[in-house]
């Protein structure tokens, strides 16, 4: 079996297992997209055990940072108008966000800006209690679920590209 064949098929059999999860039994507690972003940066970050780690690492600081810039737009400590104040408050994180390429598991930003990406969507998508709730410890919390999601969806990865290799021999 070829590489691509192998890899297609670990990924379909493994996509539909995540899909399942987070659709069924883990559903509210993590988002499916958001575990498919991870599973990407995964592979674009070099499919092996460097990019397991700078892709949890970089996705959990990114969203970490998001929430960050969800309780500061929420909080609008300087007292800007919109679009004026959210222009501000996501400038200055997302340099936060950028500026630590040179620290070598967060050295891959595109796995940072995911996690940024995919805990301001879920946020901004949903009612604004989740919005509110990145400076609570709860389910509904957009920074837990997309780190939790990011977790679970490198750690898919690892195991499609493992799964891929045993079928292509």
């Amino acid at each position: 079996m070829s590489k691509v064949t192998a890899l297609s098929v670990s990924i379909a059999l493994l996509g539909g297992l995540w899909a399942f999860l987070a659709l069924g039994p883990l559903a509210g507690s993590v988002l499916v997209w958001a575990g498919f972003i991870a599973w990407g940066s995964f592979f674009h970050t070099g499919g092996d055990t460097a990019a397991l780690q700078k892709t949890i690492v970089g996705m959990i600081y990114g969203a970490v940072i998001a929430g960050i810039a969800l309780f500061l737009v929420g909080l609008n400590p300087l007292g800007l108008a919109a679009p004026v104040g959210p222009a501000v408050y996501i400038a200055v994180t997302v340099f936060f966000l950028v500026i630590v390429a040179n620290i070598g598991l967060l050295s891959c930003v595109p796995a940072n800006v995911y996690g940024y990406a995919a805990t301001a969507a879920y946020a901004l998508q949903t009612v604004p209690e989740n919005q509110s709730a990145v400076t609570v410890l709860a389910a509904n919390n957009p920074v837990v679920i997309v780190a939790v999601s990011a977790v679970l969806g490198a750690l898919f990865g690892l195991v499609s590209g493992k799964l891929a290799d045993a079928l292509g021999k």
